[in-house]
């Protein structure tokens, strides 16, 4: 009796790609689409944007596969392509704007947990690009504010007050949700 592999490893499927086995690059592609659109969505407001950025973003994966060392989850180094794409992107539409302010006290964190997941969405996405994506990239992603100024080319305090201003304006628009829903 032959036992079929229902699940191949991420590692195998890497070692045919290289190989360029067109099967392994949509199963791996498959395997994370749906993941990184919703980063590439965290980014851009517009889904068929984020698709195109993904799309793009996968075309460099494999392109760069060849530099992909193991060291850490192939989910996370696709990830940061993908992140470097909504940022390239976001840059050639000229939609990074930044303000450079001095820096301010942090504001107390907001009550979001009643909301669902889309009207979070919907809130982030009324933020202006530069707030939306520092915020993303500090809250979602979990980088740190001089990880942010590097990838950004901005000062650690710039990164520092766009998120402030993020955390003010969706503060803002919860407040707003909350009354327009009672």
């Amino acid at each position: 009796m032959k036992i079929i592999s229902l699940h191949e490893p991420d590692d195998t499927l890497i070692r045919k790609a290289l190989k360029s086995d067109t099967r392994a690059e949509e199963k791996l592609f498959r395997r994370y689409a749906s993941k990184m659109l919703s980063v590439c969505r965290y980014y851009i407001r517009d889904t068929h944007y984020a698709e195109d950025v993904m799309i793009t973003g996968f075309a460099k994966v494999f392109d760069k596969l060849s530099q992909f060392r193991g060291e850490g989850s192939f989910e996370g180094w696709i990830k940061k392509i993908m992140i470097r794409e909504a940022i390239s992107f976001l840059r050639g539409r000229q939609e990074l704007q930044f303000t450079e302010i001095e820096e301010t006290d942090a504001i107390t964190e907001c009550e979001a947990t009643e909301f669902a997941g889309a009207e979070l969405q919907a809130l982030i996405d009324q933020l202006p690009a530069g707030y939306r994506t520092v915020l993303v990239m500090y809250a979602i992603e979990d980088y740190s504010h001089k990880e942010i100024a590097a990838m950004l080319g901005i000062s650690e305090s710039t990164s520092k007050t766009q998120l402030f201003k993020a955390r003010k304006m969706l503060l803002q628009n919860l407040e707003a949700l909350k009354k327009n829903a009672l």
